[in-house]
């Protein structure tokens, strides 16, 4: 069959094959979704996504004509913001010289990326593996560490994400694996800090820290520590609760590997690349794991891109010893070409010390004041551009605003509160009893006022569900 015939001079097909007028369009762009897409985490009845058909910086615009200042970065990343006109030419720069290679051969992109991440990555983590996306990232990294060590089991915590490909779901914590279990064999999950609702009935962070320390312990020595091959975590936990870990907990973690010989994976998929404020947010804590898995900020998922960062130790395990993983698309030029311009745009424009700044004098403390005027918020806590206000019924009992893994009626308290935020101008980025604060990290302080006082505006309405 002959393809459709086009229009010559505009070099688009024939008017009657388009909509004549913008709601044809809309009707056209949501019908055809409903029809032929099917929508990852979704009920597929259930859903009616919004069409966006603008976006500038930290805000974007849906197809009614509302314009929404983004509090979510999409998926937490959109660190650099929306259409930064230098990333955009380097990607039509590199599309018009060499579109896509084989990951055999050697291409100019790919070099120059692996050389600047290799750069600002910690210690001696200078080899860089390029994968997809994160997913496939921390699913490499596993692979890494088995191999390494020869040995079979990856312990990671119940309060994580770590993507959804086979492997990457089982390690996961979170009710987001159970439909696919049984599956990938191996994995042991433990409970890592979280003060506000300690699992070791702490009440200070030194003992939140030492506790947690010590629960690992206990859970390597009746796993047998001859059989863990890694400790994976993300160095800060992100949809899970944005858990800041305290003050010397990951350079223990550091030791119980070193000891034991385990392989320590950070998964910053989330949490580098300036989210934050940081290159990587381990940097923090001025610890090195062996392993850190990237995606999401590297290049602001402009082009789908995502890596594991190797130290020297594990890529001389397979110098003579070929590594049997791969993919068709691993360093693709124009996703490499994207993260070297983006690196760049970070170094140009300061934009590392930008989220440290507004977070010091803007984010955390308005975050701290709209605690004090709202019952319902029972905890804010984050680091950088990524934080996290907890919502209770109670500040006494803790109770949160809605119960674990709510869906539902049971989820509607959450349900009005992010439907509000939308009504005024705010996107959200809500999971179970939160609501998280990760706006681009070009977000400007003034639109990070105006973003903080429509949270504080929308909270009014979580209010109403405290005892």
């Amino acid at each position: 069959m002959l393809a459709k015939v086009t229009d010559t001079a505009a070099g688009t097909a024939p008017s009657s094959a388009t909509p004549s007028s913008p709601a044809q369009r809309v009707r056209s762009v949501t019908d055809d979704d409903r029809a032929h897409v099917f929508h990852s985490w979704s009920a597929q009845a259930q859903i009616s996504p919004p069409e966006i058909t603008w976006a500038e910086g930290s805000r974007f615009e849906t197809a009614d004509g509302t314009r929404y200042l983004d509090f979510s970065s999409q998926l937490v990343n959109v660190n650099i913001g929306y259409q930064h006109p230098k990333l955009v030419e380097a990607i039509q720069r590199q599309a018009g010289r060499l579109l896509t290679v084989s990951p055999a051969f050697a291409n100019d992109m790919r070099s120059e990326a692996a050389r600047l991440i290799a750069e600002v990555a910690p210690g001696d983590l200078d080899s860089v593996f390029f994968t997809n996306g994160g997913a496939e990232a921390t699913e490499n990294a596993m692979r890494m560490a088995r191999l390494h060590t020869g040995r079979q089991k990856v312990l990671t915590t119940y309060r994580s994400y770590h993507g959804a490909t086979a492997g990457a779901i089982a390690a996961t914590g979170e009710p987001r694996r159970w439909p696919s279990e049984p599956s990938v064999p191996g994995i042991v999950h433990f409970w890592g800090p979280y003060l506000y609702r300690s699992a070791f009935h702490a009440s200070t962070e030194d003992e939140e820290r030492d506790r947690a320390l010590q629960h690992l312990r206990d859970t390597i020595m009746v796993e047998g520590p001859q059989t863990i091959a890694a400790i994976m975590l993300e160095s800060v936990v992100g949809t899970n609760g944005v858990l800041v870990p305290p003050p010397g907990y990951l350079a223990g973690v550091r030791e119980i590997c070193d000891e034991h010989g385990i392989v320590f994976i950070a998964d910053e998929v989330m949490a580098g690349f300036g989210r934050c404020g940081e290159w990587f947010a381990i940097d923090r804590w001025e610890v090195t794991p062996d392993l850190i898995c990237f995606a999401k900020g590297v290049n602001s998922g402009y082009v789908p891109l995502g890596g594991v960062v190797i130290s020297r130790a594990i890529a001389d395990t397979f110098a003579d010893r070929p590594y049997p993983g791969g993919l068709t698309y691993s360093g693709h030029p124009l996703a490499c070409a994207s993260a070297v311009a983006s690196i760049g745009i970070f170094r140009e424009e300061g934009i590392l010390e930008h989220v440290r700044g507004v977070e010091e004098t803007v984010l955390r403390p308005g975050l701290e004041a709209i605690a004090a005027r709202h019952p319902s918020v029972g905890e804010v806590r984050g680091v950088g551009f990524m934080y996290a206000v907890e919502l209770v019924r109670s500040r006494v009992s803790r109770e949160p605003l809605v119960p674990f893994n709510a869906s539902g009626e049971a989820a509607a308290p959450m349900a009005e509160f992010a439907a509000e935020c939308k009504r005024l101008g705010l996107w959200p980025f809500v999971h179970f009893n939160r609501t998280h604060v990760v706006p681009p990290c070009t977000t400007t302080a003034d639109e990070m006022r105006e973003g903080l006082e429509k949270l504080d505006a929308a909270l009014e309405v979580t209010d109403r569900h405290t005892a």
